[in-house]
């Protein structure tokens, strides 16, 4: 998992730059969340910081706990055998246990499980095992299968909507809900304006499945995070909280047709990589000041710091200084 996701993102560049917030969050006359909200209380997505925990990821834990975060999400879990990064579900634990730090949700790869035309599933037990034995609340879906990305179509995410439901009725017997990231590529339109996300929240069931919103992800579709807050509230349990280099935060136009086949463009990852450039949150494009009005109404439980490629030698600066803009602003 750790090897697949990071060719991936290589490619995919999952550093995309998204659009400004839209004006109408400006607007809004919900409260600020409190002294503990789950903004003020911000965790890490360790994705962030992949190259520092194949180093050492017990030294990297310890310093990600000395800059003040308390808890963490996980990623790249090896279904043969329930490691990360080479050590062991109960050496993991103990790391994070020694630094007072908590896991409240993990990214695990199920691109087969979620793939129709594979027979051969990964493991989801195995996984379950792993979250309960590292208590953690949900088990997220990062990515849908990428081998035929600019293949999916609405059976695909139909599909892929019915097997969320079936790993969320494994998963909640071990008190884990299943959960979805989106990336840029469930926005796109199959006609009528239906979109892949949409379809996922239309078929899955709210006490099953959740949804984690990438608000830079979005942004970079050129969709509004209101609008899906107010349609589906409460279904955005968690949030990934990044910025976007000013320079870089034109959306996507993965929408435009064809004029020779009247199809939609296919996506191509690899020019999506070369106009992508992420930043430390609090000095790029997006407003998190206003986006964070809408916490109560997506249901938010946690939220997580990500930045997919830091630029800086200094990668715990880079972390840090998004960690203590989240702190100044979200009391």
């Amino acid at each position: 998992m750790l090897q697949s996701r990071r060719n991936f993102l290589r490619l995919a560049g999952l550093g995309i730059a998204g659009g400004l917030i839209a004006p109408q969050f400006l607007s809004c006359d919900n409260a600020k969340p409190g002294s503990d909200s789950p903004l003020h209380n911000i965790g890490l997505q360790l994705f962030t910081v992949r190259d520092l925990l194949a180093q050492n990821p017990e030294e990297t834990l310890k310093n990600i706990a000395k800059i003040g975060y308390k808890h963490v999400e996980t990623f790249g879990a090896d279904p043969s055998n329930g490691n990360h990064w080479g050590i062991s579900t109960d050496q993991l634990k103990k790391f994070l246990n020694d630094n007072d730090l908590k896991t409240h949700s993990g990214h695990y790869d199920l691109q087969k499980y979620l793939d129709k035309d594979i027979t051969d599933k990964e493991n989801l037990e195995k996984y379950i095992e792993v979250a309960h034995n590292l208590g953690q609340e949900f088990i997220v879906v990062p990515v849908p299968p990428m081998h035929k990305l600019n293949q999916l179509d609405v059976a695909s995410y139909q599909y892929m909507a019915e097997q969320l439901n079936k790993a969320g009725e494994m998963s909640k017997k071990a008190g884990i809900k299943m959960g979805y990231h989106n990336h840029f590529w469930e926005f796109k339109e199959f006609g009528n304006g239906t979109k892949g996300l949409d379809i996922l929240l239309a078929f899955t069931e709210p006490d099953l499945v959740s949804f984690e919103l990438d608000l830079f992800w979005i942004n970079k579709a050129g969709e509004s995070p209101q609008t899906y807050f107010d349609k589906y509230p409460g279904r955005f349990s968690q949030w990934h909280i990044k910025d976007m280099d000013r320079a870089n935060s034109v959306p996507l136009d993965q929408n435009k047709l064809d004029p020779k086949t009247g199809k939609r463009d296919t996506i191509n990852l690899d020019e999506i990589t070369r106009t992508t450039k992420y930043t430390e949150v609090g000095t790029g494009s997006i407003n998190y000041i206003n986006m964070a009005t809408f916490a109560n109404e997506s249901g938010l439980k946690y939220a997580y710091v990500e930045q997919d490629e830091i630029y800086s030698a200094d990668k715990y600066a880079s972390i840090k200084k998004s960690f203590d803009y989240m702190q100044k602003n979200f009391k």
